[in-house]
């Protein structure tokens, strides 16, 4: 019998596999538990931004603070998630010099590298600027990947003992005598990975302590352990809109207070434009308007007119987890602080073995982790030291292997670059493949290896291996490769798994392409539905049916009409009935 205590962990997003990988490197046993796939939160639905803290500068300067030291950390050590693309805050004429200077002081209090630069100057860096802003501050932004780091974390965790349970959401608290002693979930498919199809199971899993990480629902898992006082969580929601291609390398902001539509993140292939902040109810049913991906594009046009032309290929929502302590009475959401909060309900509702983590960065998330690490193991009187910030994560240890793979496994330069920096030092393990190594994702330069490796962690869930690879996260959204991707499945799961498998994956892209039916784009979704309807027949797919198909009359050309048909009825080989 094991003298560790043992933490549930609850919320799969970055803090709280943060905290798995935290706790479990200091010797604790520890389970995750998340309702869908890592990341499904409020981390898988972030303009993807690495902090340097400018955007805090003038109104948080203690969340700026935190930003800058984390944002110096995630470089070290998760080097293969980050690229350090560099930020510009831009000021336009009707912006205000008294803030624009106000900018520039509150970088440099909090010790934030920032330089001023001319228009010219800027437009050297990003040449599709606005030819009328007047000037800008350069600061260290960078882009970063929220799904390979959240794994990544998760990959730790498990390599030190912890117990990783996705689509597992949890159904209540096991509670004896006002303590917290466990959770019990609710397996989709479980326990273990998720395979479709598999009948789900429930599980009570008992615990020494509970970590509420679970961001904007926290007070949903506050109701179940009836907490004297609610967890005033106030989700806000703020759209992001992605765009085809990078019409800029370098993250820009807009130099004004607060406000909408104020930043552009360059991400992998694509730019993401962002955001706005509207408090919601539920942090998983709220409208999602065609005006705010509209003010998007309207609106950061003023910065890069070029934005104006781009084709957008999707849009998504996401949910701030925004917490201010009781009596506050902020009204504006906006002005909510991004600091976070750590709430022991012991001291504040007399209710023993669990924590709650609230607020914060995704940025600031290994702080976050470290800081109630550092709280649960006082309560067990354990000395462990958290070694997080100086540990790489996978992935991360040995990134000089960027440059080293790319003939060794017989696959085209620029397919070889992306593979290296996604998977950074897993490369090797990853692309030693035994068997031909096609390009499964054009757009993303995925290949069978990389899908091969995810499926053998996420099992049939397809949207699991996109979250790991960004397969189906391209220009064509899925269009060319969620059919290999299914097929992939192949020999390991069967036809109707990866059919189920195939759907659900379909329709997660299409819930964020819906968005974006205009232009050139809506040509695009005519195409893939034309790929997928008609091609592939995927609306009325026979392998998915009971109904019995008559092959012999599609084979002869046998229309409803009757064998011979008449001269304006379309063949099956695309001519006309009828023709000489």
């Amino acid at each position: 019998m094991s003298n560790k205590p043992h933490v549930v962990v609850i919320g799969g997003g970055s803090t709280g596999c943060g905290i798995a990988r935290d706790l479990s490197m200091r010797g604790v046993d520890v389970t995750l538990v998340e309702q869908g796939n890592l990341t499904h939160g409020t981390t898988g639905r972030m303009h993807g931004l690495l902090h340097s803290g400018g955007r805090y500068a003038v109104a948080d300067q203690i969340a700026a603070e935190e930003c800058i030291d984390e944002n110096r950390i995630l470089r070290d050590i998760a080097s293969h998630c980050v690229e350090m693309t560099g930020g510009l805050f831009v000021k336009r004429p009707e912006d205000t010099e008294e803030y624009f200077q106000k900018k520039l002081e509150g970088c440099k209090e909090c010790n934030i590298p920032a330089e001023v630069l001319s228009a010219e100057e800027a437009r050297e860096i990003e040449p599709y600027l606005a030819k009328d802003i007047d000037k800008a501050i350069k600061v260290p932004d960078g882009a970063i990947d929220p799904f390979r780091l959240c794994v990544a974390n998760a990959a730790s965790a498990e390599e030190h003992g912890a117990r990783i349970e996705t689509h597992a959401p949890v159904v209540d608290l096991l509670t004896e005598d006002g303590e917290v002693v466990g959770v019990e979930v609710e397996h989709e498919t479980g326990p273990g990975k998720r395979v479709h199809r598999e009948p789900g199971t429930r599980e009570k899993i008992r615990a020494d302590y509970v970590v509420n990480a679970t961001g904007a629902w926290a007070g949903q898992i506050g109701e179940m352990a009836g907490l004297e006082q609610e967890i005033e969580v106030r989700p806000g929601k703020g759209v992001m809109t992605i765009m085809n291609t990078r019409q800029v390398d370098t993250v820009i902001n807009r130099c004004k207070p607060k406000g909408d539509a104020d930043i552009v993140v360059p991400h992998e292939t694509t730019a993401i434009l962002g955001t706005t902040d509207i408090e919601v109810d539920d942090p998983e049913d709220y409208p999602e308007e065609q005006w705010e991906v509209d003010l998007m594009i309207d609106t950061l046009s003023e910065l890069v007119p070029i934005l104006k032309e781009a084709r957008t290929i999707r849009s998504f929502w996401g949910v701030r987890p925004l917490y201010e302590p009781p009596e506050t009475g902020t009204s504006d959401s906006t002005d909510i602080t991004r600091r976070y909060f750590l709430l022991d309900h012991e001291e504040r509702d007399n209710v023993k073995g669990m924590t709650s983590i609230v607020g914060g960065k995704f940025t600031t998330y290994r702080l976050m982790a470290e800081e109630i690490s550092d709280h649960v193991c006082e309560k067990f009187d354990i000395d462990a030291e958290c070694r997080t910030a100086d540990v790489p994560l996978p992935g991360s240890d040995d990134f000089s292997v960027l440059d080293d793979y790319m003939d060794e496994y017989g696959i085209r330069s620029p397919i070889g670059r992306r593979s290296t920096q996604r998977l950074g030092s897993r490369t090797d393990e990853v692309l030693d493949y035994d068997g031909p190594n096609p390009t499964v994702c054009e757009c993303e330069a995925v290949t069978r290896a990389e899908i091969q490796d995810s499926i053998e962690s996420a099992g049939s869930d397809l949207n699991a291996t996109r979250i790991r690879t960004r397969a189906s996260m391209g220009n064509c959204q899925g269009a060319f490769c969620t059919h290999r991707m299914a097929a992939e499945l192949y020999d390991e799961y069967d036809a109707d798994i990866a059919y189920d498998a195939w759907d659900e994956l379909y329709q997660e892209r299409w819930k964020g392409e819906r968005h974006a039916m205009w232009g050139t784009q809506l040509s695009q979704a005519a195409l893939k539905y034309s790929l997928h309807a008609t091609t592939m027949n995927r609306d009325k797919d026979a392998a998915t049916t009971d109904s019995v198909v008559d092959f012999s009359a599609f084979d002869s050309g046998a229309t409803a009409g009757g064998a011979g048909g008449t001269a304006s009825t379309a063949a099956t080989d695309g001519g006309r009935t009828g023709d000489d």
